[in-house]
């Protein structure tokens, strides 16, 4: 639930932007990137209520039950990463951005970096072979921004 409303907010945010403002994708998106991932750290609790998407058995005092086993709260661990990439981004962008575009690109890597670790611990993984699909989209999603971040942030060396 809290993916679906922080997607709607990006597309009208950005709706919003491009009819009124001479704003391009990138400004766009980094304006987008802080409602997105705490949007993401708002729904991830919508598992919690829903039992689902958790993770395998553990000892681990903060495990939570489920169906009478103690299970590790993926939504928790998602949560609190998403929460501190929140505040993370906000930071970024008012102190350290050079070009518009970091944020989103940072927004992308670390919402991935987790979720590769996050589909570790998951049992209803949907898998290719003996690969998690969401860990190999994880890496993809990573790799692929970071490279485009460390272009731009090269190309502006460049210039100076």
């Amino acid at each position: 639930m809290g993916n679906t409303w922080s997607h709607n907010h990006c597309y009208y945010c950005s709706h919003y932007f491009y009819q009124n403002s001479q704003n391009r994708f990138w400004t766009i998106a980094d304006v987008c990137a802080p409602s997105l991932i705490l949007a993401q750290a708002i729904g991830r609790w919508g598992n919690f209520i829903n039992q689902e998407a958790h993770g395998g058995p553990t000892n681990l005092p903060w495990g939570i039950m489920v169906n009478g086993v103690k299970v590790h709260p993926t939504f928790l661990y998602e949560s609190i990463w998403n929460f501190l990439v929140f505040l993370f981004l906000l930071w970024y962008g008012k102190n350290k951005q050079k070009v518009k575009g970091e944020v989103f690109l940072l927004y992308l890597s670390l919402y991935s970096f987790i979720r590769f670790f996050i589909e570790g611990l998951r049992t209803d993984s949907l898998m290719f072979g003996p690969i998690r699909v969401a860990q190999l989209v994880s890496v993809i999603g990573v790799v692929i921004p970071m490279y485009i971040f460390y272009r731009i942030r090269k190309n502006i060396k460049n210039k100076f």
